[in-house]
């Protein structure tokens, strides 16, 4: 959620819904004195990358509702928001949680699912859904990373 709120933050505080990219980098950077402006950089990427925001004729632009997300008095983002993010590894770790097993219990019962139900036949990504699935536990904001996983580089 950190993530969303450092990306959402610039939006929120000028009360814009496009910024050109200098605007974004000085806002992190200058500004707020959160980061480099190379780290800046790095976070705008990553935000495209993750389908956070998009960039249309040099305006970038929220992909997602600003309006719910509440900035806390004092946010700095903390250097989490420069990890790359694994999806498999959220939807392991909820299954876990969910379940109230440790995440090597769920990963044993993910390739149980491929070998015994589908004879070896099915990605370890989509093996998580339907165990997500299965648990009731929640992954509709993971799909887009889920997805991207299987998507070769």
């Amino acid at each position: 959620m950190t993530f969303r709120i450092t990306v959402a933050a610039p939006f929120r505080h000028t009360r814009k819904t496009g910024m050109r990219k200098n605007e974004l980098v000085y806002y992190y950077a200058l500004d707020r004195k959160w980061m480099s402006t190379e780290q800046a950089n790095m976070l705008l990427r990553r935000a495209e990358e993750e389908k956070l925001i998009r960039q249309e004729n040099g305006i970038f632009s929220p992909l997602f509702d600003i309006s719910g997300i509440t900035i806390p008095i004092g946010f700095k983002p903390t250097s989490a928001v420069f990890e790359q993010h694994d999806p498999s590894a959220e939807l392991i770790a909820r299954i876990a949680k969910a379940k109230n097993q440790d995440e090597t219990e769920v990963v044993a019962e993910m390739n149980r699912i491929i070998r015994d139900r589908f004879d070896g036949n099915l990605l370890p990504v989509a093996a998580l859904v339907l165990l997500a699935k299965k648990e009731e536990v929640s992954f509709e904001d993971l799909q887009d990373g889920l997805t991207r996983s299987l998507e070769k580089p």
